[in-house]
């Protein structure tokens, strides 16, 4: 199914930016008349006609609206250190988009390699993948955090459930062990060389659980996508 995005929409009337009428028009050929599925990002999925076909905007007369299509009953945090190569971390945001995921934080750790990021084209690579996967929700992407920050700054919420995945505590318990069904997790996924012992120490007295992914010693972005798998997994999506 193709997939449009816009959050320009007044009332049964919505118009499809440059970028994504170039797409429909030009790349598709669509025109006067075809009918398209677009998302607004919110939970919005549309059927809509085209009334105005042009290469830089496309208008469109909304035909049917699906209110929280495809809404789960849980929600996914995930704070990540942004890898080395970009490449990998690009890799972990689609994927972890098409499993299904709601906000995601990338973090700068003591032992992180990368400190600086891209936000418009990683904002871009979420967008790409929702559509890809027939998602009506567009992932959340915050700013680049300090890890200190993240753990100060972040209020818990009645029943939420905060991890911190670590290859250094042995006795720790697996994610699916103590992970509980159609409730908010954070998790927070460390750079290639892992949290510090100072940070892991921090997040445990902020509430955050220290948890294993398995027994293999992952790369950052394999661990994400584990972590995000694993939660959908159990909250039966």
């Amino acid at each position: 199914m193709q997939l449009f995005y816009t959050t320009e929409i007044e009332g049964d009337i919505a118009k499809l930016n440059e970028e994504e009428a170039r797409h429909c028009v030009q790349v598709l050929r669509k025109k006067l008349g075809d009918r398209i599925n677009f998302i607004d990002g919110k939970g919005g999925f549309y059927q809509a006609e085209i009334i105005e076909a042009r290469k830089k905007e496309c208008i469109l007369k909304i035909e049917k609206k699906i209110e929280a299509f495809g809404k789960r009953t849980f929600s996914l945090h995930i704070a990540i250190a942004p890898t080395k190569n970009i490449d990998r971390f690009e890799w972990f945001l689609e994927k972890a988009t098409e499993i299904g995921i709601d906000e995601i934080t990338p973090m700068i750790c003591q032992r992180s390699e990368r400190r600086k990021i891209r936000p418009d084209r990683l904002k871009k690579i979420l967008l790409s993948a929702t559509k890809q996967s027939v998602k009506a929700y567009l992932p959340k992407l915050n700013d680049l955090t300090k890890f200190d920050d993240l753990i100060k700054k972040e209020n818990l919420i009645p029943g939420e459930q905060r991890f911190i995945a670590t290859v250094y505590k042995n006795e720790a318990s697996h994610l699916k062990e103590l992970s509980k069904i159609g409730r908010k997790a954070t998790i927070l996924i460390g750079p290639e060389g892992g949290f510090s012992p100072e940070e892991i120490e921090l997040a445990n007295k902020n509430n955050f659980l220290a948890v294993k992914l398995g027994t293999s010693r992952l790369r950052t972005e394999t661990a994400g996508v584990v972590a995000c798998h694993t939660m959908n997994l159990l909250n039966g999506v």
